[in-house]
């Protein structure tokens, strides 16, 4: 593997040349307060937080941490505002989304810059997924905004009120967007809780909303950390609930609203099964593994985290795979030619690294692409298990990080069984050039989306979600419509 410099071994001309974006493009204020009601203010009890940048565990900005007061005041925010939003014309509404979409658009460039500093991940990947995905939700929901009484829910479908919602770190700016665009398109009102790792692009955001002229407290922006999502989930103002982050904090959401007519969607973890056939294109599904678990260093909830390959082709793959893993580049996310960024947090390395120590403990044999890590900020290599069982913890819990287990089967029935041995139900992939077993496989695997020879592709077209410990509720889409809406 290829640390950022160049190529491992002798220099040659096709080594890469060191390509960083320019952060001079994002304008970063040594602090920022909460976003109550169209303002910044400062929190009511004048507590902050430092967010810093994973690759480097520079120090950012420093940050309003809201608590319970400031929940109640954004909160009492959205609930004044919602009389008037909810009575626009939807075509009104809708207009406001159209200007949000093109201004993100238009400063795509900066805050692509933004997400990569605060979040760790390649720019390639903010820049080239993140943001397209982000506009594309907002202008997907200004188009439904003067169309709901055509989106199957009966005519003259309401909104609900004031929406809680809650995101997580991995995809700040993209899980905002995934949340607020259809609160927004349906009538409702927003106060939304950032991860606290993640601030920075859902305050940028507060600016967006802004610069369009959306009339204040139709969204509200409040940093912080557990405790801040957790008044806000309780709130007995907050008609909606809407949370993606891990089962257990899903758990405790869902027994916070227990007993109330609060609506909810949760959408939790994974651990997704990605499944090769031996008639499988062998370069097309080792890229698509790649994008499976290595996007993002693995810290996304839809992974496919679990390599079910067919035993005649396990040796052909693994070694494809291997050869695959040791070209790709690890190091500053900043520079155009990465492919692995940071870990988000000190948090999180920590997290990955006992797990990947307890599959050692249990049998599993590592293989750690080679790589120098930088000597600041918070790495992992890229890493595959094989002689994995369905009993080891590996096989079983969510790692959130760039770590494959790689588990074989015989038959395609043996392949459903173990894909679908698992609490979670939230992503799956398939590789065979037949699309009968395509389809006869799909229809048979108990998880929310299935990709066809392919991974992690996604459009605000089509609706995510889970069964089982991954959550419920439907998110994109018509069907995301529905959890914003009385019907």
């Amino acid at each position: 593997m290829a640390d950022i410099a160049g190529t491992t071994g002798t220099a040659n001309v096709f080594d890469y040349a060191p390509a960083p974006e320019s952060r001079s493009v994002v304008d970063i204020a040594p602090s920022y307060g909460l976003f109550i009601d169209g303002e910044f203010t400062e929190a009511a009890d004048g507590k902050v937080f430092k967010t810093v940048s994973p690759s480097t565990e520079e120090v950012l900005s420093e940050i309003a941490q809201a608590g319970e007061a400031d929940v109640d005041r954004a909160v009492k925010a959205a609930r004044k505002a919602f009389t008037a939003w909810s009575a626009l014309p939807g075509a009104e509404r809708g207009k406001y989304l159209f200007r949000i979409a093109r201004i993100i658009q238009e400063r795509s460039r900066e805050l692509a810059v933004l997400e990569t500093l605060d979040n760790g991940k390649p720019i390639k990947e903010t820049r080239d997924a993140d943001l397209p995905l982000v506009a594309a939700h907002f202008f997907y929901y200004a188009g439904w905004a003067d169309k709901l009484d055509h989106a199957g829910y009966g005519p003259n479908p309401r909104p609900l009120g004031v929406a809680g919602q809650v995101i997580p770190w991995n995809f700040p700016l993209l899980m905002l967007a995934w949340k607020i665009a259809p609160a927004l398109a349906t009538g409702n009102t927003v106060v939304l809780k950032p991860a606290e790792t993640t601030p920075l692009s859902a305050l940028f955001f507060a600016d967006i909303c802004r610069q369009a002229g959306l009339p204040k407290g139709v969204v509200n922006i409040l940093p912080g950390y557990g405790d801040t999502g957790a008044a806000l989930v309780a709130h007995p103002d907050v008609n909606k609930v809407a949370f993606t982050g891990s089962t257990a904090v899903g758990k405790q959401i869902a027994r916070t609203i227990a007993g109330t007519d609060k609506k909810v969607t949760l959408e939790l973890g994974g651990k997704g099964a990605n499944i090769v056939f031996d008639d499988a294109p062998i370069d097309q599904a080792v890229e698509g593994i790649v994008t499976g678990i290595f996007f993002n260093q693995g810290q996304v909830c839809c992974a496919g985290s679990r390599l079910l390959v067919q035993e005649s082709v396990e040796e052909e793959v693994l070694d494809a795979l291997k050869r695959r893993l040791t070209t790709l580049r690890l190091g500053d996310p900043l520079d155009k030619n990465t492919d692995i960024g940071a870990i988000n947090s000190a948090e999180q390395l920590a997290r990955i690294t006992a797990l990947t120590e307890r599959g050692e403990a249990e049998g599993a044999e590592r293989w750690s692409a080679p790589c120098a890590l930088p000597s600041s900020g918070y790495w992992f290599a890229p890493t595959l298990f094989t002689k994995v069982t369905q009993a080891h913890s590996i096989a079983r819990d969510e790692i959130f990080g760039p770590v494959l287990s790689v588990l074989t089967f015989r038959t395609p029935e043996e392949a459903v069984a173990k894909a679908n041995n698992t609490q979670y139900g939230l992503s799956a992939g398939i590789w065979t050039e037949k699309g009968s077993r395509i389809l006869a496989v799909a229809n048979k695997l108990r998880a929310g989306v299935v990709w066809s020879n392919t991974f992690n592709k996604f459009d605000p077209t089509s609706p995510f979600g889970g069964y089982k410990e991954s959550g419920f509720g439907r998110e994109g889409g018509r069907h995301g419509l529905e959890a914003y809406l009385d019907v």
